[in-house]
């Protein structure tokens, strides 16, 4: 989500500008990418199926490995603004949070930990281990972070090790949102089409508290979904999306605080399975 003042924002050419791609392999089989920017750049890091010993170890190895490129950059944990964390088996967050809470703290972190989103993947059956990392860095720390772990009526807590969006050079990185009931922290009943709707009021909440609107603001929306959806339910996911940010945009109109709408992009991604 961009933010409404776009003053000081960088132009994406610029941005973008000087991309190199190094990649390399270390003795003990893990993989390092590293994409460079000018103002930020991106690190993912996973093992090759033959290495893999189980979640635990496999994520242990592979945040030691970011950590040491880190380093390698003069950076740390705290330059880092969002996480991607892929795993094989959804049935085994709770080892993942524990393992990762390990490396990523609050005392490591200062301004906050990152916003972060966890999907399953079949990363197996395309040659990798257990799970799978990709940080967003930047070299500038100035950042604002949201992390609210107190029950509320407006937005879900984050109890874990993460926080609910990083606000960073105009641009807000939001965590994955699920269609949580915040006051509860249940699953709202109703199938994916409910959860969807539930999840966009979530992140639209997230998006009011920095001053923006998730449909007038968005950059990009991924939306991943669950396999387990019938196939003649994940078209009126679409439906409901787009549905969504029009009711939301007039009701701005109404009220006078329509700004100029960006043409954002829908990405919409097939998993496994995701958080409950």
């Amino acid at each position: 989500v961009q933010a409404e003042n776009s003053e000081g924002c960088v132009d994406a050419k610029e941005s973008v500008a000087d991309v190199t791609v190094l990649t390399k392999a270390a003795d003990d089989g893990l993989q390092i990418s590293t994409k460079k920017e000018d103002l930020a750049f991106s690190i993912s890091c996973w093992l090759g199926a033959s290495e893999s010993s189980g979640l635990q170890d496999d994520l242990k190895g592979v945040l030691r490995k970011i950590e040491a490129e880190l380093s390698g950059h003069n950076l740390d944990w705290r330059n880092v603004l969002y996480v991607h964390l892929y795993i094989s088996d959804m049935n085994e967050f709770a080892v993942a949070n524990d393992t990762y809470v390990k490396f990523i703290t609050q005392e490591k972190c200062p301004s906050g930990v990152p916003s972060r989103s966890t999907v399953e993947l079949p990363l197996p059956h395309v040659g990798l281990g257990k799970a799978y990392i990709e940080v967003l860095v930047t070299k500038n720390e100035e950042k604002r972070v949201l992390h609210v772990q107190s029950i509320s009526c407006w937005a879900p807590s984050c109890i874990g090790p993460y926080s609910q969006a990083t606000f960073h050079k105009n641009v807000l990185y939001m965590a994955g949102q699920l269609g949580l009931y915040p006051p509860t922290m249940t699953l709202t009943k109703g199938g994916a089409v409910a959860e969807l709707e539930l999840a966009l009021q979530n992140s639209e909440a997230v998006a009011k508290s920095f001053n923006c609107s998730i449909s007038t603001s968005s950059v990009l929306l991924v939306v991943y979904c669950s396999e387990s959806i019938p196939s003649s339910e994940r078209g009126k996911i679409q439906d409901k999306l787009e549905a969504f940010l029009k009711q939301i945009r007039s009701s701005s109109t109404k009220e006078g605080k329509l700004s100029k709408v960006l043409d954002h992009l829908s990405l919409y991604v097939l998993v496994p399975d995701l958080p409950k």
